[in-house]
């Protein structure tokens, strides 16, 4: 997609990427993303679950939800997502960093009406946190879904940016005796733990290669 100003870094803009590649991998491998917009001159900013499907990411929630409900009206929106991949330790605290990969999507939000178009992108943002477990739960009732608003937004101006390596010294440091490098960052799912009720139930195959 073609950089507008909104999705040019002020800062370091060589590590922007425009490609839909780089920007889609970014966000199916985060399992969360925070929503940000101004309501009646007040700004929010709310972490959610969300899932993509081609060129538009959805994300869900109650038709109750005030913040949900203002949104749907089409406001505009900043969407980001960030993964973190390494600390970057550097031989003076000014040049410590992150290793990095994040997407700032700005859209508007469109409302998804029809019932299985709500129900699919749902099985979507489940099969996403929980992989291969939506034919195993008891089914969504009608009356679920109906008390589900779904939101859809076109990934249309967005951009990615990735920072990776060494940290970059002075010069004049490179020669001191204190340790550089990266620590790496590590994120993943452990073992279930099961809760009271399912004790005696046996872990589904689906959790168990997590």
């Amino acid at each position: 997609m073609q950089p507008t100003p909104r999705t040019i870094p002020s800062r370091s803009a060589k590590r922007a990427q425009y490609d839909d590649e780089t920007i889609y991998s970014i966000l199916d491998e985060a399992l969360f993303c925070t929503v940000s917009c101004v309501i009646n001159g007040q700004p929010f900013s709310i972490p959610t679950a969300f899932a993509r499907y081609e060129n538009v990411l959805y994300l869900h929630g109650s038709v109750g939800s005030h913040f949900i409900r203002e949104i749907e009206k089409g406001i505009p929106v900043c969407i980001t997502v960030m993964l973190t991949d390494a600390l970057v330790v550097a031989k003076s605290a000014f040049h410590h960093s992150v290793n990095y990969r994040s997407v700032v999507l700005f859209s508007t939000a469109e409302k998804v009406e029809e019932y299985e178009q709500k129900a699919e992108v749902l099985k979507w943002v489940t099969e996403k946190m929980v992989p291969d477990s939506w034919d195993y739960l008891r089914p969504m009732t009608q009356s679920e879904v109906k008390k589900t608003t779904v939101l859809g937004f076109k990934i249309e101006e967005a951009s990615a940016k990735i920072r990776t390596g060494m940290p970059i010294d002075d010069e004049e440091d490179q020669s001191l005796p204190i340790w550089s490098g990266l620590i790496p960052l590590r994120s993943g799912r452990a073992t279930p733990i099961a809760d009271d009720l399912s004790k005696n139930v046996p872990l589904p195959a689906h959790l168990s290669h997590l």
